[in-house]
């Protein structure tokens, strides 16, 4: 089992481990005495972990509420957050009491976002049930909605009290699912961490789950410790996302967001090539690796198609935009362009 610390505006243990749900009750009452606990989870997440976590807390002569959800991004809905304060409400949820967020990413960033609005703030802790999620939302505080002019445009800050990542839940994730959270994992691998990319790539589907989640883990949160509120360096955790939302959106999110973030990271990866800040090797292994993990390195999605929602990207400061570049297997910088220019790159 691996403990990590995060020093942010809230501070908070990520326990990453085996076989951790039967034991939320106790994790909970060591930094919480709740009498009641809202689940926030999605259907089929219901039907494979809730019980588990319930009766732990159950165990701890604590009232369990539930919350469920249809799985998958179009949930992360402006409904779907109204519907969860209406039920908080109707059941009298106080700020002494707690919601813990049981699923991915977008029952993470939701139950997030509530508990940042609730009464202007109630705890919740994070159990992250895919790998997407354990590696990158469940840990830094983002929190969002979407709109439909956008992705994640509509949120806050907010930090959880715990996060209890459970690695033995990944066993139970459809292959494609699994293969979503490998694209943040190279992700940060390309980010900053070449030994991880070495690892990822000499054993595949194979790697050590401990140590890649904790490795994920521990460069999220140095980040975040840095710059929590996103001004800065933090910036870099969007490698292939600018691109890779533009390719949700457009797609009606019928490409996943592991899909549109390994064709993200590849096209930025190319456009860096083109531009000449990295080589043809470093282009070449992106590549490589993402293939080896099956994910997608490409999209028909048309250069004008893409261009309309990076418009409305977070990252824009008026005629401005941030693009996250590789210059190297672990080795990227933040690129100030003019949006103008936005098309050349995408084109490159």
């Amino acid at each position: 089992m691996t403990e990590i610390n995060v020093n942010a505006s809230t501070n908070y243990r990520i326990i990453i481990g085996d076989n951790l749900l039967s034991s939320v009750g106790d994790y909970v009452c060591e930094i919480l005495s709740p009498k009641k606990v809202v689940i926030v989870t999605d259907d089929i997440v219901d039907d494979l972990y809730s019980n588990t976590v319930e009766n732990s807390l159950k165990a701890k002569k604590i009232e369990v509420l539930k919350f469920v959800i249809e799985n998958g991004e179009k949930s992360k809905n402006s409904d779907n957050f109204l519907k969860i304060l209406s039920f908080l409400a109707q059941n009298h949820i106080t700020k002494s009491d707690l919601i813990i967020a049981l699923g991915g990413g977008v029952v993470g960033d939701l139950t997030g976002f509530v508990s940042a609005c609730y009464l202007r703030g109630v705890n919740y802790i994070q159990i992250p049930t895919t790998l997407l999620a354990a590696v990158d939302s469940s840990v830094g505080g983002k929190t969002a909605i979407d709109i439909d002019e956008g992705k994640n445009l509509v949120g806050a800050f907010y930090q959880p009290r715990l996060v209890l990542c459970d690695y033995s839940t990944l066993s139970t994730l459809k292959p494609e699912i699994f293969a979503d959270g490998c694209a943040e994992v190279i992700k940060y691998a390309v980010l900053g961490n070449r030994e991880l990319f070495i690892h990822l790539y000499e054993n595949g589907n194979d790697f050590d789950k401990e140590y890649v989640i904790s490795e994920c883990v521990k460069m999220k949160r140095d980040i975040v410790e840095k710059d929590e509120f996103d001004n800065g360096e933090r910036q870099k955790l969007n490698l292939g996302h600018t691109i890779g939302h533009s390719i949700e959106l457009c797609s009606n999110f019928s490409i996943s967001h592991g899909s549109a973030v390994a064709i993200g990271l590849n096209m930025i990866a190319k456009s860096s090539y083109n531009k000449g800040f990295c080589n043809k090797e470093c282009v070449e292994l992106i590549e490589k690796i993402l293939k080896k993990f099956k994910l997608p390195v490409s999209t028909d999605i048309s250069k004008n198609e893409l261009l309309k929602p990076i418009l409305s990207d977070k990252k824009r400061s008026g005629d401005s935009l941030n693009l996250i570049i590789p210059y190297n297997i672990g080795d990227t910088k933040i690129v100030e362009i003019k949006v103008d220019d936005l098309a050349e790159y995408i084109e490159a």
